[in-house]
């Protein structure tokens, strides 16, 4: 997409404050667009808002917003759309994981997962796609991961969360497919972000895919490339696409051979 494209779109954006969702929002921003930024801590998003508009000088609008609460989604898209106008692109980035087997994780853990990773997407996408409908222009870009495409030990509740995107983004896609609202799924690896800060406490599981991990900025980059294209899914790096055909083609000898180094969180 060129730049031109993105001039004066409205892109909403949850898990705005850190990672991939800032760095989306500030790449939008310097091509033009406007973001509107989600996220739960009001500081780190008037700080971000300041950013933005001091460097690019485009509107941005920010709002706080906890993707778990059902009428907060309502009430504070109903804001935007009185307020920023009508959304040309949602990325659905807010999530978070906890490493750690079915045994340990407490149905606590599992539920806030669901309802952040899954419920909260599924909120923010009913909130938009009956206006993007209307208007036959928009597009939905579900921040998923590898994780939904091959299951790993110590994440049982956060790989059925990601599955559970994938399947949902794919059935959508396909409800869509004769209207120009588009609908990408993007499945990275692990990124060098806060994320671990919760996912892996240790620091176990990051020490021993460190040299894998992606910069927040390039994700956010693959991103913004495909907004407004049909592309149905991007995978990153490219690479690690090659695991998930063998482990749906050899499942029992991928977990065979694989089953160690991928039960290193």
């Amino acid at each position: 997409m060129t730049t031109v494209k993105l001039q004066g779109k409205i892109i909403a954006i949850t898990g705005a404050s850190s990672g991939i969702g800032e760095q989306l929002a500030m790449q939008t921003a310097e091509l033009g667009a406007t973001p509107v930024l989600l996220a739960r801590s009001e500081e780190k998003l008037k700080q971000l808002k300041n950013d933005i508009t001091a460097r690019y000088a485009v509107p941005c609008y920010y709002y706080v917003l906890d993707v778990s609460e059902e009428p907060m989604i309502e009430e504070v898209f109903s804001r935007i759309y009185e307020e920023a106008g009508e959304i040309d692109v949602l990325i659905n980035n807010a999530g978070f994981g906890i490493f750690k087997t079915f045994e340990e994780a407490s149905l606590q853990d599992v539920k806030a997962m669901f309802n952040v990773n899954v419920f909260g997407l599924v909120a923010c996408t009913k909130a938009v796609l009956q206006k993007m409908k209307k208007r036959n222009s928009g597009h939905i870009i579900n921040i998923a991961s590898m994780a939904g495409k091959i299951a790993t030990p110590k994440s049982s509740a956060y790989a059925a969360t990601k599955h559970a995107v994938l399947g949902f983004t794919n059935s959508l896609r396909m409800e869509l497919a004769r209207t120009n609202v588009h609908v990408t799924a993007v499945n990275p690896g692990p990124i060098q972000t806060s994320f671990f800060d919760i996912a892996d406490e240790s620091g176990t599981y990051v020490k021993s895919v460190e040299r894998y991990m992606l910069k927040p900025e390039y994700v956010a980059a693959q991103i913004i490339k495909v907004i407004g294209t049909k592309k149905r899914e991007i995978n990153l790096p490219r690479w690690m696409s090659l695991g998930p055909i063998v482990f749906t083609l050899l499942p029992r000898l991928f977990e065979g051979t694989a089953g160690k180094a991928l039960n290193k969180k």
